[in-house]
């Protein structure tokens, strides 16, 4: 095939909507303007999420006036536009709706956009639920219902607030506001290949990850003890699968947990079959000609499973935020009662946001943050966001654990009450209390 008679072709990255164009190529890792993208190595990773070359797929130029709407036709200019169909997003679309019916609103997602409640991921293996028992209203029908333009599976690839034009893989959108709700994404280290391991935070991640483990039982290394970690190795060894659970940490959920409940903790999990391996750093994960995978630590350890699941935490994609001169910090800069961001009508909230140099990663404010835009996005009178420290809940059954308040690293640890039944501790700082513990009973909940 003669490649001048042949037109160039473009591929989009499913993870991170990057697009690489055969005629360009990618000269910063190695591919010379001209390189087909069948003649790309398969080992070549995307530039800006990492991800491999088998995570993207042909990208062709869209016609934005015949995009299918769920609702009504697509106007010429979006009206409110939210890119995000997360929890987020489906919450800001809601609140405007409430407020106003007649407000154009354009939902922009790049998967689906089916509505689920994402921590209900940690927790439906061993019930035994399919992804369609956890979507609990279609994309198209919230669509429907809310009467919301939606386009799904589209990119974003561009943003420019003094314009109000949000470029997507599918065309450019003009926006009167713009709402951000773009979630996070898995933050993998260089020792996790995106394509040895899964990732648990989407709906899709968990459905490909269940298709390998449903009618077997399997070898599964998680690697990170936080709060899905955890919740992810006892779910998965109440399925009956073989769990380990790898840690930098002594034990799990130190960066959340004193010692003490940690180890509480670290016995429950053992006493579901679960092997946790503390204070370990990973040095390489290989696989093998069977599917298989070998783990090598960094003192020798080796550990052959078949499938890998990375709990290492997440970080914000700052690709477009900041190509757009949004102010960014750990995540979007927003204002803590508006929740503006340094740009001219562009809101944020959700996963991606900055408060004081801080993620906002938690499900429980979300419908506040909602409402407070909705009411300054409209013009309308509301006192604005308040920004709570959220009860932290870890769904454990074999040790509930619930925090009140932010643990701080100059705290002190008191215990309260312990006994076999209860765990009970305040974190003293400067005289006062900032936060409370409270780990169930380890005996009585063993049996659960």
């Amino acid at each position: 095939m003669n490649a001048s008679t042949t037109a160039w072709k473009q591929f989009i990255c499913r993870a991170c909507g990057l697009i690489y164009d055969e005629e360009k190529g990618d000269p910063d890792s190695g591919l010379a303007p001209g390189t087909r993208f069948e003649d790309i190595p398969d080992d070549w990773e995307c530039p800006l999420c990492g991800v491999m070359k088998n995570d993207f797929e042909r990208y062709e130029g869209f016609d934005m006036e015949r995009q299918a709407c769920a609702s009504v036709p697509l106007a010429r200019t979006a009206g409110v536009v939210i890119v995000g169909a997360g929890i987020a997003g489906w919450s800001v679309a809601e609140a405007l709706r409430a407020l106003d019916p007649e407000v154009g609103i354009t939902l922009v997602s790049a998967c689906r956009g089916d509505r689920y409640h994402k921590p209900e991921l940690s927790i439906a293996l061993s019930r035994g639920q399919a992804p369609e028992d956890l979507v609990r209203e279609s994309a198209a029908d919230a669509a429907r219902r809310l009467g919301v333009h939606l386009l799904t599976e589209t990119f974003v690839v561009g943003l420019s607030p003094t314009l109000h034009q949000l470029r997507t893989s599918r065309g450019t959108l003009q926006f009167t506001k713009l709402v951000i709700a773009q979630g996070a994404r898995p933050a993998l280290p260089a020792v996790l290949p995106a394509d040895v391991c899964w990732r648990v935070n989407s709906l899709a991640g968990w459905s490909g990850l269940r298709n390998k483990l449903v009618g077997r039982k399997r070898r599964v290394a998680i690697v990170g003890a936080g709060m899905v970690g955890c919740e992810l190795a006892e779910d998965f060894a109440r399925a009956g699968h073989a769990v380990t659970l790898i840690d930098v940490q002594a034990t799990p959920l130190a960066g959340l947990l004193p010692p003490l409940a940690g180890e509480r903790l670290r016995l429950s999990l053992e006493a579901l079959g679960v092997d946790f391996i503390g204070s370990t750093q990973l040095a390489s994960i290989v696989r093998a000609a069977d599917g298989s995978k070998r783990i090598t630590a960094a003192d020798g350890l080796q550990l052959d499973v078949d499938e890998v699941v990375a709990a290492t935490g997440l970080i914000t994609e700052d690709r477009v935020s900041r190509s757009a001169g949004l102010e960014f910090e750990r995540g979007i800069v927003v204002d803590p009662v508006s929740m503006r961001t340094s740009a001219n009508d562009v809101y944020a909230l959700g996963d991606c946001v900055s408060m004081s140099g801080m993620p906002c990663r938690f499900i429980e404010p979300i419908a506040k943050q909602a409402a407070a835009i909705a009411h300054d996005l409209l013009g309308r009178p509301h006192p604005g966001y308040e920004h709570v420290q959220p009860v932290i809940r870890l769904k454990t059954k074999s040790l509930p654990i619930v925090v009140h308040g932010l643990p701080c690293p100059d705290g002190t640890w008191v215990v309260i009450e312990e006994t076999a039944d209860m765990l009970r501790m305040n974190q003293v700082r400067d005289g006062a209390v900032v936060a409370r513990l409270e780990a169930g009973s380890l005996r009585q909940r063993l049996a659960a």
